[in-house]
């Protein structure tokens, strides 16, 4: 008899926790296969230290074949999904057209970036999501204050020299404390800009930095900001967007060549293309992880409503730790489904969560202690690495480095603005 073949679409932090799991205790027994766009598992937590300059970004990319022995990798964009022959159909980076046939599928295909209706966001806008847009940002960032050494004209050196982060969630904080710090750097080599403002701005509608986090430690984080210099605007956003300026909900009008979004994220495309009933954009999903009417189909991380069992009524937060936790379950789940252990509902144990603000600060509440400072950063570190599936000791070098030294201040153009678009997938293109 043919050996079950179990299926997992994405290598995001539910899907490559699931496959890791699935590769320990069900490979003899099953055939697994991750489909995935790229060779790697992102670590997304350390994304903002790469477009700070801290970090090289091989050194957050995991490489999948090394770390899931007796896991097949097929590098495909997955748009298809027939429940009813149990067949998914993805396009592979050469533009060719493929099946999978599955016995037991997880579905872990993550999230894209948020956008709002504002004009011009979606055309001058930079996302943070990846390696590309991390890379980009880094140069981009570089190529600006190069730009404003030699601008004539004051107007286009203030613009050069504003960046504008719209989003103070973790995402947008890391990326304005970092930026802040990187620019900082920047500037000693160019002794013309030895007296221009260097201004980072960080935008939220919310009332208080990093919603969701204890209010002593939101405020602990506000405080290192404005302490070092990044304006932080609350209650306001931007209103619209341009190529050489913004205009924002408060009615100021800031010229900038640079504003990054860190709105927040929406279910992968995908999910909604399944035909699979939803919840909140979300697939539906029982506290097993499983699709109703289709137990031979998980769902877990960003693409799926997890019932929250804290919050009876809610689904799980999109967070990494949530995930982890979920795809681990998934392939427990499976492997039970096939005779190995026993079936599991999901439930969890919040660790609390840690903010890298750069330098020696940072925010963070290991099971809800309130930390802040260098206790903080040393904490936060030591999660980081702790979760880092591999490549620790370069990630802890590339810290060691820049903490005796300074940040490379060369750009490399590796990245062209068009190839990161803040709309990474466009809806339309994927098909049930």
């Amino acid at each position: 008899m043919a050996r079950p073949h179990i299926v997992i679409v994405g290598a995001g932090f539910a899907g490559f926790h699931a496959a890791r799991r699935l590769a320990r205790i069900a490979r003899r027994r099953a055939d697994i296969t991750v489909v995935n766009p790229t060779d790697y598992f992102l670590y997304l937590p350390l994304l903002p230290e790469v477009a700070g300059g801290v970090l090289d970004p091989r050194h957050v990319a995991v490489p999948l074949a090394d770390t899931l022995p007796g896991v097949r990798l097929v590098l495909g964009e997955v748009d298809d999904l027939d429940v009813t022959g149990r067949r998914i159909g993805y396009r592979d980076p050469a533009g060719r057209r493929d099946q999978l046939r599955y016995d037991r599928l997880v579905l872990a295909a993550g999230s894209v970036n948020k956008l709002l209706p504002i004009p011009g966001v979606a055309d001058h806008a930079h996302g943070f999501r990846g390696i590309p847009e991390a890379l980009y940002l880094r140069d981009h960032v570089v190529r600006q204050i190069e730009l404003a050494d030699t601008a004539e004209d004051p107007a286009e050196r203030a613009a050069r020299c504003t960046f504008v982060v719209v989003g103070a969630g973790y995402t947008g904080t890391e990326v304005a404390a970092q930026g802040h710090l990187f620019t900082r750097e920047l500037v000693r080599s160019h002794p013309r800009l030895a007296h221009a403002p260097i201004r980072w701005l960080l935008l939220d509608t919310a009332d208080h930095l990093l919603p969701g986090m204890q209010p002593r430690l939101s405020h602990t984080a506000e405080q290192v900001l404005r302490e070092r210099g990044v304006e932080v605007n609350l209650g306001v956003s931007v209103k619209e967007a341009g190529a050489t300026g913004v205009e924002l909900t408060d009615g100021r009008t800031l010229g900038t060549y640079s504003l990054i979004w860190c709105v927040g994220v929406r279910p992968d495309p995908l999910v909604e293309a399944t035909g699979l009933p939803l919840r909140h954009g979300r697939i539906t999903v029982d506290e097993y992880l499983s699709v109703p009417g289709h137990p031979e189909i998980l769902g877990c991380g960003d693409a799926a409503a997890v019932p929250d069992p804290q919050h009876p009524g809610r689904a799980t937060p999109m967070t990494a730790q949530h995930a982890v936790r979920q795809g681990k379950l998934a392939a427990g789940n499976i492997a039970a489904s096939y005779g190995t252990g026993r079936r599991r509902p999901y439930r969890h144990r919040d660790l609390g969560f840690v903010v890298d603000l750069g330098g020696w600060q940072a925010a963070a509440a290991p099971l809800h202690v309130p930390l802040s400072g260098p206790l903080a950063r040393a904490v936060t570190r030591a999660y980081h690495l702790t979760a880092l599936p591999a490549g620790r000791a370069r990630v802890a070098a590339d810290w060691l480095l820049t903490a005796l030294g300074s940040r490379p201040a060369v750009g490399l153009d590796l990245i062209a603005g068009s190839a990161v678009p803040l709309e990474t997938r466009d809806p339309e293109t994927i098909h049930a």
